[in-house]
């Protein structure tokens, strides 16, 4: 497959006055039509030829690393070409499953660890590699050591995404794994976000004593930290109640006993829901200034929420159907936000800018 990368501007307005959760229902989809939202238009486009990508993370010196899902490749995109580093030993894709979340160690000028989610014989698992020059001005890939494994996995369901937190320690959004035990159960692995230290241990102070987080999740696909320290994720629903979560310690989410922000005691509501599958399927989430920006997959667009504190405005789509499904978003260190897309034939990796 090719892919393309488009370079993307935003200029910025007003802010809006937020939404309530509840407030969720599917917006215009044309870009700019609400009053102080960004008007977004395309800098740039690339041809990277990739495959399948999921997961990118920018090196110091600005070099996207872009995991393919399928092919189990790490590659590094630089001056608008994409180069193969290497292939993953021990990935077994298929279905959902494969190369997914990438994240950059926050001591990576010492260490030079790069962090992989990946899927293998038995299991979803963490696992860690050194990324150093080669003297020809291309990183090289060394042999990856297991972090953290026994995440559940299967054909669909696998989660994947990983990210440094502002306090230093690694999140792990995890899947169900079509295991419907799993999520509430505060000592399974499946349907939760993890907090682990870099060598793979529960993190100190974890609610439950282990490395579980927060629970009662579906398919976590994105995390994200706003300007206050606050972590925000990405979730699908099933085939209803998609859902942008404010995640706080301890807390559940409900899958699979509710779904959505029904407001039932004991569990903690979305912030944000999309009640059709259809207009989102959340994936890769980041979050620039007060804006929370969602690349959808079944929905084939890019959601842009304003948040007030800890609440969620109403969103608003922008390329509706142009680009195909939106797999990640990726903040550049330029301050450009990068947008990976896969399974469409060519695939896309797109690029947004917000201006202060």
């Amino acid at each position: 497959m090719s892919c393309l990368c488009l370079a993307l501007a935003a200029c910025t307005g007003p802010p809006m006055p937020p939404a309530p959760a509840t407030d969720s229902g599917t917006p215009g989809t044309a870009p700019g039509t609400a009053v102080g939202r960004p008007a977004i238009e395309i800098q740039e486009r690339l041809d990277l030829q990739l495959d399948t990508p999921w997961s990118a993370v920018f090196l110091p010196d600005g070099t996207a690393v872009i995991s393919e899902r399928d092919t189990a490749l790490i590659k590094a995109v630089r001056n608008g070409k994409a180069t193969a580093l290497g292939r993953i030993p021990g990935v077994v894709p298929g279905g959902e499953g494969g190369l997914l979340g990438l994240a950059l160690s926050p001591d990576f000028g010492a260490d030079h660890y790069l962090y992989a989610y990946l899927t293998a014989q038995d299991d979803n698992r963490v696992v860690r590699l050194t990324l150093g020059g080669t003297g020809d001005g291309q990183p090289a890939l060394g042999r990856p050591e297991t972090v953290f494994s026994g995440i559940p996995k299967a054909g669909t369901h696998n989660g994947g995404r990983i990210r440094f937190g502002p306090d230093g320690f690694l999140y792990v959004g995890t899947g169900d794994a079509q295991r419907r035990e799993q999520p509430q159960d505060p000592n399974a692995l499946g349907g939760k976000i993890l907090r682990l230290t870099p060598g793979g241990a529960p993190a100190p102070g974890n609610p439950f004593g282990n490395a579980v987080y927060s629970l009662g999740h579906r398919n976590v696909q994105g995390l994200a930290w706003d300007e206050s320290g606050r972590l925000w994720a990405s979730e699908f629903g099933p085939d209803v109640d998609d859902e942008l979560n404010l995640i706080l310690p301890g807390a559940n989410y409900g899958w699979p006993e509710v779904t959505g922000a029904p407001h039932r005691a004991g569990f903690q509501d979305a912030r944000l829901v999309w009640p059709s599958t259809r207009d989102s399927s959340p994936s890769g989430l980041e979050i620039r200034e007060h804006t929370a920006y969602l690349g959808a997959l079944r929905g084939e667009r890019l959601w842009a929420v304003p948040l007030n504190g800890t609440e969620a405005g109403s969103p608003v789509a922008y390329f509706t159907g142009q680009y195909g499904r939106i797999r990640d978003v990726i903040l550049a260190p330029d301050g450009r936000l990068w947008l990976l897309t896969n399974g469409e034939n060519p695939d896309f990796a797109l690029i947004l800018r917000p201006l202060p």
